[in-house]
């Protein structure tokens, strides 16, 4: 019997040791838990979460316009109210926040931007995509206009191109004095300058020009020598 007793009583014993070391251990993950809470919130971080949460739930101020920011502790406030009341309430939420040691008050009081649909992320990207489009319709709109002045040979007929190609007709042409004629053309028009013989090659050079490909205009400065 007196064996019994002392066996119940040594098991009793190892659970009151084990209640006390379980109740110990729970009062310190409270108070690890408490310091790391603690920590937290007087973290840069954690002053801006905890003084937007008061904000949010704050009924006198509209949080989606106020900016938060902290920085060692210092809580800086911008952005827009409607009223000299919200201005003074979120400046007295930053301040009572734990952790918070001095508050800078950049808030404005003017009209409140109306709310809008979609996100400002989103608004950039519409933007973005209709500069883009605009940017894309302009180059096809100048693409077109270029095709539309292109020969419809496909080719682009220029100056220098004109001034080649009759410069090598009047050399092949019996008609022509080609080494005594000058070629200048100048948006399709060209100038011819230089000494004929006769009347007829004056005029022959004048209709080779005329006939030549991309030439608009022909101006003669060509002299018959004497």
């Amino acid at each position: 019997m007196v064996r019994v007793m002392l066996q119940n009583l040594v098991a009793g014993s190892r659970l009151l040791e084990e209640e006390v070391m379980q109740q110990r251990l729970a009062i310190l993950i409270s108070a690890a838990s408490l310091a790391i809470t603690a920590a937290c919130s007087h973290s840069d971080a954690g002053i801006t979460t905890a003084v937007k949460a008061k904000m949010a739930a704050d009924s006198q101020v509209k949080a989606s316009e106020i900016n938060v920011d902290t920085h060692n502790r210092v809580v800086t406030l911008n952005g827009t109210v409607g009223s000299q009341t919200e201005k003074d309430r979120a400046v007295l939420i930053a301040r009572d926040t734990n952790g918070v040691t001095n508050v800078v008050d950049d808030i404005v009081i003017g009209p409140v931007p109306a709310a809008t649909s979609g996100s400002f992320e989103q608004k950039t990207e519409d933007t973005a995509h209709n500069a883009k489009v605009k940017t894309e319709d302009a180059a096809h709109d100048a693409k077109v206009k270029t095709e539309k002045a292109v020969d419809k040979t496909g080719e682009v007929i220029t100056d220098s191109a004109i001034t080649t190609d009759l410069k090598a007709k009047y050399l092949a042409e019996p008609g022509a004095s080609g080494l005594d004629i000058h070629v200048e053309t100048n948006n399709g028009v060209v100038t011819l300058n230089g000494n004929v013989k006769t009347k007829a090659e004056m005029e022959k050079a004048m209709s080779i020009a005329r006939g030549t490909h991309g030439v608009k205009r022909v101006v003669s400065h060509l002299k018959m020598a004497a």
